[in-house]
């Protein structure tokens, strides 16, 4: 099937790369003429494991190509999977004006049957407007072509974003059209194959999903966040608590492991969308709002931690806070929303030196940090970061933190503290002799 993604952002890499895998012969388009010069030779501008082999395997047996022109695209794609983003305005809504625009497009250029598959995260009822738009562009054309939209959100995780395209455990499809149905059961018939679970329903369902789905995983975070400082004060175990909640079937491990708050490109930005959206509507989501709130008092709340170990007060003048971890997770150099970046601002505003290092993030991070240019210096490695370090912050769970050398971490510091916010080494019995270390919801050495 000839299949063409508008959008070379995360998630249309991703899937443009996964369905040339699966043998269809799939074109992207961009307007960034650069970038697309760029994913022609096979270079990508994100990190995500094993998607720059697969991206070039595509391109090298002719499944996989780019381009600028997006009306040439439309007009030879018997299918087209907008994937455009969908940033938040100042009032935590979601732009929908790319996605629109998009519609447009289509509309203004298709040239026969088409099947349009929204994959960008939209507020419920886009979907259908994105469909009244291209119908209208056709009738001021004065043509009719058989015209299928469909709702079919995206459930990848950063980090492990091939696998999940290749082995979903769902496919959504929220439409009212039969060409849609029949055209996505062609496009995923591998899924079909593997036995993964469909869900047909309607676009506003489908779109709801999408954010039921994140609002709830997020939740589940600011949850135990929150139980892991209530485990501090009377003296439980977090990671115990977790696990022994994790066995319940009905609530499971996932999204249980203490830390310093969720970040991310999706957690943040569909919160703050889906209360907009229920506000028009004359409700308020407590839950969500609950979450939200919660996360960000939890983040807030790392930094007085930090601040607190390196001595009293408000002014953090003369101090050097090493941050290892800038990405929002491992696996990924995305540091939207990351919880690092909303520490090192407020340390940077109290007046701290900041290093920083991270495998993957820090090219990203130093284009959102432009605040914070004199206050912060990126490392090569772990050991330059901890150089003279009054406190070490572990922010981020990247698994090569635990091949660190502990001594010789310790011997480059100037101070005895080390946070770590994800419980990295809890279970270390070397950790405690070294550093005054201090997990999260966890007894502190001596505590």
């Amino acid at each position: 099937m000839r299949a063409g993604i508008i959008g070379t952002g995360y998630v249309g890499l991703v899937y443009g790369t996964v369905l040339a895998k699966l043998g269809h012969e799939v074109i992207c388009a961009d307007v960034d003429e650069n970038k697309i010069q760029r994913l022609n030779h096979g270079e990508i501008p994100i990190h995500e494991a094993g998607l720059a082999e697969r991206l070039q395997e595509g391109i090298a047996n002719g499944r996989l190509r780019f381009t600028t022109d997006l009306a040439g695209m439309i007009r030879q794609s018997e299918v087209l999977m907008i994937t455009v983003g969908t940033p938040p305005r100042d009032d935590g809504s979601s732009n929908t004006d790319p996605v629109l625009s998009v519609a447009a497009e289509i509309g203004e250029h298709m040239n026969g049957p088409r099947t349009v598959v929204m994959k960008s995260t939209v507020p419920v009822g886009t979907t259908r407007q994105a469909e009244a738009i291209i119908r209208e562009r056709l009738r001021a054309r004065g043509v009719d072509y058989p015209l299928g939209v469909a709702m079919n959100p995206e459930f990848l995780k950063e980090g492990t974003a091939l696998k999940d395209a290749m082995e979903p455990s769902r496919v959504v499809i929220g439409t009212d059209s039969e060409l849609a149905r029949e055209t996505l059961a062609a496009l995923y018939k591998d899924y079909s194959d593997q036995a993964v679970p469909f869900v047909h329903t309607n676009p506003e369902t489908a779109e709801m999903i999408k954010y039921a789905s994140n609002s709830f995983l997020a939740l589940k975070v600011a949850f135990i966040n929150e139980f892991a400082l209530l485990s501090e004060k009377v003296g439980a175990n977090v990671i115990d608590l977790a696990y022994g909640m994790g066995l319940d079937s009905r609530i499971g491990p996932r999204f249980l492991q203490a830390g310093a708050g969720y970040g991310g490109s999706c957690f943040p930005k569909d919160n703050s969308a889906i209360i907009g959206v229920a506000r028009q509507h004359g409700l308020d989501l407590l839950t969500v709002r609950a979450s939200q709130e919660a996360n960000e008092r939890h983040q807030d709340a790392m930094v007085e931690r930090i601040a607190e170990s390196v001595g009293p007060g408000e002014d953090l003048s003369g101090r050097t806070i090493a941050i290892l971890g800038l990405s929002f997770k491992p696996g990924t150099d995305d540091v939207r929303e990351s919880p690092s970046l909303h520490i090192i601002r407020k340390l940077a505003e109290r007046g701290a030196s900041i290093r920083a290092y991270c495998p993957h993030g820090m090219e990203q991070a130093a284009l959102a940090l432009q605040d914070c240019v004199g206050s912060i210096v990126y490392a090569e490695d772990e050991y330059s970061c901890a150089a003279n370090a009054d406190a070490l912050v572990l922010v981020t769970d990247w698994p090569q933190f635990l091949g660190l050398d502990l001594r010789r971490l310790k011997a480059s510091m100037r101070g005895q503290a080390m946070l770590d916010l994800r419980n990295m080494f809890a279970a270390n019995g070397e950790i405690r002799q070294l550093f005054d270390y201090r997990p999260i919801g966890l007894k502190r050495r001596g505590g």
